[in-house]
């Protein structure tokens, strides 16, 4: 009867493949432990055959040397070359990230705009603000036109603007114009088939 993958031991680093974890368990079974060096330096060039960019550089041979200390579950009693890491830095985890707990109005533009109006509406008239506002409006638009594909009133926009900025920005739909945005060509292959006579 065949002795299929899905029975055998689970590997610790699939990357690697079963003759290198096989190469492991019987490094740990070695008794002599100049023996069990010699076995172990001779797994990282296997190792490394594997993944030539492991193979030069320092950092990369201490990953090299880290891998064969997980691959051997920490049991390998030699003297490694470099430090490694521990079986107790594999089971921590990052802290998590804390995420904005506030409420975003607008979904499809985002937390990002919101603080821009905010910052817009900050500002004292000028050609800055102005220019700011302007970007901001074109900025809308676009995003706009990412969840409707069928086009875009600039009058909606400018709604939107100013019930975002509780009407501190107002634009006139008359005198204010937005860029009109139009959807790129798809590029075509620069190779013409031929056809088959």
């Amino acid at each position: 009867m065949l002795t299929y993958n899905t029975r055998l031991k689970k590997l610790t680093m699939p990357e690697y493949g079963r003759n290198i974890q096989q190469m492991v368990d019987h490094c740990l079974t070695i008794e002599d432990r100049d023996e069990r060096s010699r076995c172990a330096r001779s797994i990282i060039k296997s190792m490394g055959n594997l993944f030539p960019e492991l193979r030069y550089g320092e950092e990369n041979q201490k990953k090299l040397w880290g891998h064969l200390a997980i691959m051997s579950g920490f049991k390998l009693d030699i003297d490694y070359p470099y430090e490694i890491i521990n079986e107790e830095d594999l089971a921590t985890r990052p802290d998590k990230v804390a995420y904005s707990t506030g409420r975003i109005n607008r979904r499809h533009y985002g937390k990002a705009v919101e603080q821009l109006i905010e910052k817009a509406s900050a500002m004292e008239d000028g050609e800055e603000r102005k220019l700011l506002v302007n970007y901001i409006a074109n900025h809308l638009k676009k995003l706009m036109l990412a969840v409707n594909k069928d086009g875009v009133d600039d009058a909606k926009v400018f709604k939107d603007l100013a019930e975002m900025s509780h009407g501190r920005i107002r634009l006139n739909p008359e005198t204010d114009r937005l860029h009109e945005f139009q959807q790129a060509p798809q590029p075509t292959s620069g190779k013409k088939k031929r056809k088959r006579k």
